[in-house]
């Protein structure tokens, strides 16, 4: 039997996505044979993001400064912004290095189901950053789900008036399926092939 403290570890890491009890358990044996190489650089790496993350106030990426990395990158193009439900979903998309622009998270999607409305996402944002000009265009990466493409299709409403070119991800996209779990290759094709929405 493990002491308290060693299970205790064991059950924080099986709370995280991708790990089981099982997966957490061979993690924890992991860390505790490289106590040094293993353990101790993860827990100053844990530290030190605990203690300066935060939210980035222009685009809502999570991010060890405010603003963050690619708000404050000058080599992103500011005239395009990709719009997305999450935080991972910006990841996914910035892991690809297809998209020159800049993000902006809304922090979830519309669904009557959840209670989900446009005043608790930062859609009100969003209408602000375009309204103040220098973007040309707005690409929708939202999910192919019904939620996130209901929330493209209002969103698309909201910016109609503005003087914006709104483009959003190919549907070659698997219905149902969300960008974080996709392949580098899928989404390059879907940025790609983005079109007007209609």
């Amino acid at each position: 039997m493990a002491s308290p403290e060693i299970e205790t570890l064991t059950q924080a890491l099986a709370k995280l996505p991708g790990l089981g009890p099982r997966s957490a358990r061979r993690a924890v044996l992991h860390l505790l044979k490289k106590r040094e190489a293993a353990m101790a650089p993860l827990l100053r790496a844990l530290e030190a993001v605990n203690e300066k993350l935060t939210s980035c106030h222009v685009c809502g990426n999570v991010d060890t400064s405010d603003p963050c990395g690619i708000c404050n990158d000058p080599r992103r193009d500011a005239r395009m912004l990709c719009v997305v439900e999450e935080v991972a979903d910006l990841w996914a998309l910035d892991r690809s290095r297809l998209f020159p622009g800049r993000y902006h998270v809304l922090g979830g999607r519309l669904s009557a189901l959840e209670g989900v409305r446009p005043e608790d996402l930062s859609i009100d944002l969003l209408v602000g950053r375009v309204a103040a000009g220098g973007i040309d265009e707005v690409v929708l990466a939202m999910n192919a789900t019904l939620e996130g493409q209901t929330t493209a299709h209002y969103i698309a409403d909201r910016l109609e008036s503005l003087p914006v070119r709104l483009t959003q991800l190919a549907h070659g996209l698997p219905v149902g399926g969300e960008l974080d779990y996709l392949d580098e290759g899928t989404l390059a094709q879907a940025l790609r092939a983005r079109r007007p929405v209609a």
